[in-house]
């Protein structure tokens, strides 16, 4: 018979006996033994036919809480045990250069040019003799993967030392991004990612010239672009797998070359020009010299033809004190108004025009901060350009799904959002587009002179 039958019985048989009639509490107290009892034995019942259960490898391990020192010792020890592990099983310099030997020895001829090639037969070959560090290099899919049109089914050796290079590096990089991984989760908060960076710094020859009381502001500086573009729910923390995924490591590696071009330098956001330019534009706008910008200061940026009502949009929706922007807030506002092609930056635009929070832009607010450009261009003495007019090209470039709404995949998906923001935000920006075939003509006619001469 069923437990839950026999319980309800139980309850339900009067008593009979020759005490008197058992209180509320007593029955109650009854009813919880008898629910305890039966419920056990059905419980236990189960087990037996449960037993495979047992077999279930453990999948959760709860991390040790702040005051199991020893359990969090322990783990920490045992992450550092683990990636010393990996980094071991990485080809050396002296296993690498092996490799380069094995493959040069047995180039499958004739060359293309000057590029020496390999089929697939003495791809094998090198793959047997290399070593079981390179064993996985030497797959089936890795030579299918740079396959290209070589008539003789061949793949480029250079082709091949590159790809085994590039993945040493990744791994290399993540065992030593992962050391500074202090949860050990797999991503990094902006304190592990400012000590990985400082650590660097010394190992960069570019920023040998950096004076070590500017560390800070520089480590400041190069950590705001790793989370301003990969942290875009604003969360405190990045994966490390993104961090490898994008191309800022790369940008910032770079430093160690130490014969990287000027020009190369002013295009690296990490570069000592780029940071001290970034630093330097800050503290001129810093006109008080309290280390902070107020809305006044921070609207002689750029060309100072930012309009009002986009900067009260600013000082509204970022992280002020005191009604002032620190030098993480202002890093976040160049990184976005130098980046207007980006998906972050756009995010991060769309945000400030949408004033109703409804998460698309209409003709209200178009026109909210259109007509500011219009008041500055009456300032400057140029005549308004209508409203229509301009509301119907940026509906024409954005091409938005909901013809009376533009959301911010519209923006993204359109190719044109750098345009459009530049549009609403920025006298100078307008007139540029404005006069833009007048300036693309001007450019021609310098170009035809040049040539002349």
């Amino acid at each position: 018979m069923d437990w839950k039958e026999i319980l309800r019985r139980r309850i339900a048989t009067p008593n009979t006996g020759p005490n008197k009639k058992k209180s509320e509490q007593e029955l109650k107290d009854e009813e919880m033994d008898l629910f305890t009892k039966y419920y056990s034995e059905w419980k236990g019942g189960r087990k037996n036919t449960n037993e495979f259960y047992k077999t279930i490898p453990r999948f959760y391990y709860r991390l040790p809480a702040e005051d199991e020192v020893l359990l969090q010792k322990l783990r920490e020890e045992s992450r550092a045990v683990f990636l010393q592990r990996k980094s071991r099983e990485l080809l050396d310099n002296e296993e690498l250069q092996n490799l380069w030997f094995l493959l040069d020895k047995h180039q499958t001829p004739p060359m293309i040019g000057e590029e020496a090639m390999i089929n697939y037969e003495n791809f094998l070959k090198v793959g047997e003799k290399a070593g079981p560090k390179c064993k996985q290099f030497f797959a089936a899919k890795v030579f299918a993967k740079l396959l290209h049109t070589d008539s003789y089914g061949r793949i480029s050796i250079m082709q091949f030392f590159n790809y085994v290079m590039r993945k040493v590096w990744l791994h290399q990089t993540r065992i030593g991004l992962s050391l500074y991984d202090v949860a050990g989760q797999g991503y990094l908060r902006e304190s592990d990612l400012e000590n990985y960076i400082l650590e660097l710094i010394p190992t960069l020859p570019q920023l040998d010239g950096l004076e070590k009381s500017f560390y800070s502001f520089y480590v400041c500086t190069a950590v705001r672009k790793f989370f301003f573009f990969l942290d875009p729910l604003r969360t405190g923390k990045i994966k490390i797998q993104d961090i490898l995924a994008c191309s800022f490591l790369d940008d910032l590696l770079e430093l160690r070359d130490e014969e990287l071009s000027k020009e190369s330098q002013e295009t690296n956001w990490f570069s000592a020009p780029s940071a001290l330019r970034v630093y330097g534009q800050y503290l001129n706008l810093d006109k008080d010299h309290n280390g902070m910008l107020s809305k006044e200061e921070l609207s002689r940026y750029g060309t100072a033809t930012m309009t009002n009502v986009f900067l009260d949009r600013v000082f509204q929706e970022c992280l002020t004190y005191d009604g002032e922007m620190d030098y993480k807030t202002y890093l976040d506002f160049v990184l976005a108004l130098e980046n207007r092609k980006e998906p972050a930056a756009l995010q991060y635009i769309f945000k400030l025009l949408d004033i109703e929070n409804k998460g698309y832009l209409n003709v209200f607010s178009l026109n909210y901060f259109f007509r500011a450009i219009q008041e500055l261009m009456k300032i400057h003495g140029q005549d308004p350009v209508s409203f229509q007019d301009v509301k119907d090209e940026i509906f024409d470039m954005v091409k938005p799904k909901d013809p009376l709404k533009i959301s911010l995949q519209d923006l993204i998906n359109s190719n044109q959002g750098d345009t459009v923001t530049t549009i609403l935000i920025d006298l100078n920006g307008f007139w540029t587009y404005e006069n833009r075939e007048a300036l693309v003509a001007n450019d021609n006619e310098n170009s035809a002179d040049l040539d002349d001469t």
